[in-house]
């Protein structure tokens, strides 16, 4: 019994009187070894046999019908080998052969492989052919280049028998080269491969081929003949083959060294350059509206004009102008080049950044009533703060230092129903600038008189400020409640300086009060709502904010913190704000209580946190759309500020008679250099006021940096630089600072009261002054004899007329009434005995020191010169 197994598989054969046996017919048995992760191998016994495929079309067919179809490629097939052991099972029959069928990948792989060699067996076919062509083109040539050689010979055998006949028997061979394309084999790949190796050198038949082409006749061939010797020294022309390399191949890429642009590459890029140049000058030119300020740079105005700055600085170029791109160009030079270019000019100003910042004028019908603002000003001492803790039920006196008002503070009250905005001022001399702010930035003044002191000298100044600004005055009489109180006294003192209250037949409310027992307070805020009442003060509260920056300061943990009035509009958080130089949006509003609101109505004092840096108490504060305009009014308002200070630095460098007379007088000034920091804008205002009154013509202060917050680090080294003192005013240093001045030397002094800094400053400047030089008269004496001692010298027998002479002090020579000599006494005796000194009526021995023309009837003047330290 026989089954027939399929291909590839062990085939098992019964026969009636043999043995069970395994028959492996046309199988291959091996051993392959498998690899696995972490080095692990395995062997594994795998048997081999070629299968025959059948072809596509062909299923089903017999042996004979498979035989005489196309041969398919056998197919190796590795399968495990199978134990002999098993005892396989019968299986159903199977034709003979049996053909595996292909999967998709393999029949994708196929067509591919066939694709990829028509594309090769075209592309070799058209190599082939380019080669021929080539090989036509340089047979054709040489056999130009043959007969042009064979006809020059003949020209040189008839003129020069000789040298020409030996020079055409050696170009003549060259002729059996030309043979036609057709005849020649065609080059195998291995020969192709070896030609493009070897190095193309020229010939002696090549150049004389060149000579002839560019030769052209009979002249060019003769001229080739003469030079035939030098031939091999013409450099080698470059082969078109070598330009025309086609499509890179593995054995291109391999073989050459440098791979050349094709020329269909090179025609391309060559066309994309006419197109885009096409494109530039055919793009329809748009005038655009330029805006020029008054200086630009090259690269904002080719931005501006929507033009390449490349072309604006060969503008200039042609119009001899060696300029770069970010070089700053002037307004009429920018307006020419914009014009140049087609585009229409507007020249701004740069202060027109600053248009409409403040807007317009408000309707009458957008305004509505608005608490009154209110200043207190007057002496120091009279009483302001604490009237003012009195109306409010604080008590901000007790946080001053000194008991005394340092600071600028503004309050909100109500009385009646109503909101009243009070405004606290300082009274000490120094801080004139602030009462100035104050009272410009109010609507009513109270003036604030002590009853048992009088008007004193900041009242008046009080009184001029109120008048300056135009604001009505109510008159508080303060202190009543003491025995020496004197009302009467007050407003008398007033009529001197035009103010006439009520009492005394004039239009000012006057109040009599007193803070400390809260006498009168309520017809105090009653006569201030009487007076707002006739004001009819009113705002516009639906505008953007704009207001007066009352008081500014650096906060340690809040950053820079601006005490801001709202004037008009409402301040809203998340605002953008500009004051002053400085710009920022509002984070937080702070009332004078300590509680946050979301907005600020006209007439309202807040705090305004989110400002960039620490404005200049007095400026204006306003809300802008966006940040971009905030920056760029900023900007401006910096820059206008460093021109101030360099056109001032410019000033004082300019040189004229007076300034020269003036720099000679001070030419032996000595300075005393500060830094100071303060914790609020005008306080450090009011110092650097109150340093520059002190000092003479010999010695003054000089402050070369004054900020807001504490002293830093930053400060102890311009301080070291400039050998100056730091002076801290309610602030202090933090430890870098502490470490930094101890380290380089520098004087760190902290003050909380004005008088106190004032004072030290003035005592330190006292001691740079030069001491006094004062002479006290002692005696006179007069000449009787002069004698003349050896080892001594001259010596003047005098007798004292007054007074005393003292040896050591100073004395003058005089003759008829001239000075002749001044100088010191090297001896004085009296007989033998040197004394320190003689009284008048005695007589003694004087001799000087360094000087021997002493004459009979001198007069000696003796005096003693004290020094005496001299205070500001």
């Amino acid at each position: 019994m026989n089954e027939t197994k399929n291909p590839g598989e062990k085939t098992l054969s019964v026969a009636p009187k043999k043995t069970l046996t395994l028959k492996r017919s046309g199988v291959e048995q091996g051993t392959v070894r498998q690899s696995f992760s972490h080095g692990r191998t395995k062997a594994v016994v795998v048997e081999k046999k070629k299968r025959r495929i059948v072809p596509p079309g062909h299923e089903g067919k017999s042996e004979a019908e498979l035989a005489a179809a196309p041969a398919v490629e056998p197919v190796e097939v590795v399968a495990p080998a199978a134990p002999r052991e098993v005892e396989q099972k019968p299986k159903p029959k199977r034709p003979a052969v049996v053909l595996r069928q292909l999967t998709e990948e393999e029949r994708d792989a196929r067509a591919q492989a066939l694709a990829d060699a028509k594309v090769r067996e075209v592309e070799e076919r058209r190599q082939a052919e380019e080669e021929a062509r080539l090989a036509a083109e340089r047979a054709e040539a040489e056999a130009r280049a043959a007969e042009a050689a064979a006809l020059a010979a003949a020209e040189a055998r008839a003129s020069e028998p000789e040298e020409a006949a030996a020079a055409a028997e050696a170009a003549v061979p060259a002729a059996p080269a030309a043979q036609p394309a057709e005849e020649r084999k065609p080059a195998t790949d291995a020969e192709r491969r070896t030609e493009k190796r070897a190095p193309q050198r020229p010939t002696a038949e090549d150049g004389e081929g060149d000579e002839s082409r560019r030769g052209g006749g009979g002249g060019g061939a003769k001229t080739a003949a003469k030079k035939q010797p030098r031939v091999a020294e013409v450099k080698p022309v470059k082969r078109t083959e070598e330009r025309r390399r086609g499509k890179l191949t593995l054995v291109n890429a391999l073989e050459d060294e440098e791979r050349a642009r094709s020329l269909a590459s090179i025609r391309r890029r060559r066309e994309r350059e006419k197109s885009r140049a096409a494109m530039m000058d055919n793009r329809e030119k748009i005038s655009r509206d330029v805006v020029i300020p008054e200086t630009i740079t090259i690269q904002e105005l080719a931005n501006r004009m929507a033009e390449r700055a490349v072309d604006v600085i060969k503008f200039l170029m042609k119009q001899g102008q060696m300029m770069k791109i970010n070089d700053v160009l002037d307004a009429d030079t920018a307006q020419i080049v914009a014009e140049e270019f087609g585009h229409s000019v507007k020249r701004v100003a740069d202060s027109d950044v600053e248009e409409g910042l403040g807007g317009g004028a408000d309707r009458a019908e957008d305004m509505l009533p608005r608490p009154p603002v209110v200043t207190i000003m007057g002496h120091v001492d009279h009483g302001k703060t604490s009237l003012l803790d009195a109306i409010r039920h604080t008590n901000v006196v007790a946080g001053e230092a000194g008991g005394i008002t340092q600071h600028i503070g503004a309050y909100q009250v109500e009385q009646s129903g109503q909101k009243i905005t009070f405004i606290d001022t300082p009274g000490h001399a120094a801080f004139t600038a602030m009462r100035a702010r104050g009272a410009r930035s109010t609507d009513i003044v109270i003036l604030v008189v002590a009853a048992d002191d009088g008007v004193m000298p900041q009242t008046i100044e009080a009184i001029a400020h109120a008048r300056a600004a135009g604001v009505p005055i109510i008159v508080a009489i303060n202190k009543m409640d003491k025995p020496d109180a004197d009302p009467s006294r007050v407003r008398n003192e007033l009529l001197r300086h035009e103010v006439y209250v009520e009492s005394m037949g004039g239009d000012i409310l006057d109040v009599e009060v007193s803070a400390t027992k809260r006498m009168n307070l309520d017809k105090l805020l009653d006569a201030i709502l009487l007076q707002a009442e006739i004001l009819e003060l009113k705002a516009n509260p639906n505008r953007p904010a704009e207001g007066s920056v009352i008081e500014a300061q650096l906060d340690k943990g809040r950053g820079p913190v601006a005490t801001v009035l709202v004037q008009r509009g409402t301040l809203r958080v998340g605002d953008i704000v500009v004051a002053g130089a400085e710009w920022g949006r509002v984070r937080a509003l702070v009332t004078d209580r300590g509680d946050n609101v979301d907005e600020a109505m006209p007439a309202m004092p807040v705090e305004v946190l989110g400002l960039q840096g620490t404005p200049e108490a007095g400026d204006v504060i306003s809300v802008v759309e966006n940040e971009a305009r905030a920056r760029e009014i900023c900007d401006y308002r910096q820059r206008k500020r460093r021109e101030k200070m360099q056109a001032r630095g410019a000033a004082a460098g300019r040189t004229s008679l007076e300034q020269m007379m003036s720099q000679l007088k001070s030419a032996g000034l000595k300075e005393f250099v500060l830094v100071i920091k303060a914790d609020v804008q005008g306080s450090a205002e009011a110092i650097i006021g109150a340093l520059e009154k002190i000092g003479n013509d010999e010695v003054a202060a000089r402050v070369i940096h004054s900020g807001v917050g504490g002293i830093t680090e930053s400060d102890v080294t311009l301080a070291e630089a400039s050998d100056a003192v730091i002076i801290g005013f309610n602030v202090r240093a933090n430890k870098q600072a502490r470490d930094a001045a101890e380290r380089v030397g520098v004087e760190i002094r902290y003050y909380n009261i004005i008088y106190d800094l004032v004072d030290d400053v003035k005592a330190a400047m006292s001691g740079m002054l030069s001491p006094e030089r004062r002479e006290t008269m002692l005696g006179n004496a007069e000449i009787l004899e002069v004698f003349n001692i050896t080892k001594v010298g001259k010596v003047a027998g005098c007798l004292i007329t007054d007074g005393v002479v003292q040896r050591g002090a100073g004395v003058r020579l005089i003759r008829d009434n001239v000075v002749v000599h001044e100088g010191k006494l090297s001896t004085l005796k009296r007989f033998k005995d040197e004394v320190k000194e003689v009284h008048s009526g005695q007589e003694c021995g004087m001799a000087f020191e360094a000087y021997q023309d002493m004459r009979v009837g001198d007069i000696i003047e003796c005096y003693r010169v004290e020094e005496v330290a001299r205070v500001l």
